[in-house]
């Protein structure tokens, strides 16, 4: 009796957990793919932190980020620690208010707004097969943050006018939402800049006017 108890204990015992498989970055990717194909509007916190190797300097802003899709898309990047600035880039042009002084800086992207689109948009809402083309993309592994798990993706551009500004990129790809909870872009002289995001909201309302700057009073100059 003993023995044949001690079985159907053993036999009702249950299973092991299974170990998490991580992803491949065949399957990383058309996650990525399918969430840009999904996103239309995207607000979250974000906290850029620039890097400055040399002189062992680190300086860090906080603020929000806000996304709208569109060919090319709006953003915008409002920060509020501990220097208010906001960055709005629509088209070919790009604005920065700067309060302290009451100034709008306009700027004409011109050619350089892919450039500045593939700097800032890396992981939102763009066509993977496009990022491929641009980029050479290389899985490196797994992290555990803020109890969600990212895959870490390091990208070497393809195009020698692109490494010359911007020769590495890593992306931190939530598993959850496979959208970006950081990103980190490497100078040619080894300084770098990490934006983390984080109370990430995707497909919300945003109020009309979220593009613009509201700044009564303030000087626009037109910058070179």
């Amino acid at each position: 009796m003993g023995t044949l108890l001690g079985a159907s204990l053993l036999s009702a015992s249950p299973d092991p957990p299974r170990k998490h498989l991580p992803p491949d970055l065949a399957e990383i990717l058309k996650r990525m793919n399918e969430a840009s194909n999904r996103l239309n509007t995207l607000s979250a916190d974000i906290e850029y932190t620039k890097v400055t190797v040399v002189v062992n300097d680190k300086s860090t802003q906080t603020g929000q980020f806000f996304y709208q899709k569109g060919k090319p898309p709006d953003f915008m990047i409002d920060f509020k620690n501990p220097d208010a600035r906001t960055l709005v880039v629509k088209k070919n042009k790009a604005e920065m208010y700067l309060p302290k002084t009451n100034q709008i800086q306009e700027y004409d992207l011109g050619q350089h707004s892919e450039l500045v689109q593939q700097f800032l948009l890396l992981g939102f809402g763009g066509d993977v097969s496009k990022l491929q083309k641009d980029f050479n993309v290389k899985l490196t592994g797994e992290v555990e943050l803020s109890e969600d798990t990212l895959a870490v993706l390091e990208l070497t551009p393809r195009k020698e006018s692109l490494a010359s500004r911007l020769p590495k990129v890593q992306l931190w790809i939530s598993e959850e939402s496979w959208l970006p909870a950081q990103q980190k872009f490497f100078e040619p002289s080894g300084d770098y800049a990490v934006a983390r995001y984080t109370a990430v909201r995707v497909n919300r309302h945003l109020p009309s006017g979220t593009f613009e700057i509201h700044a009564k009073g303030a000087k626009r100059i037109k910058m070179q």
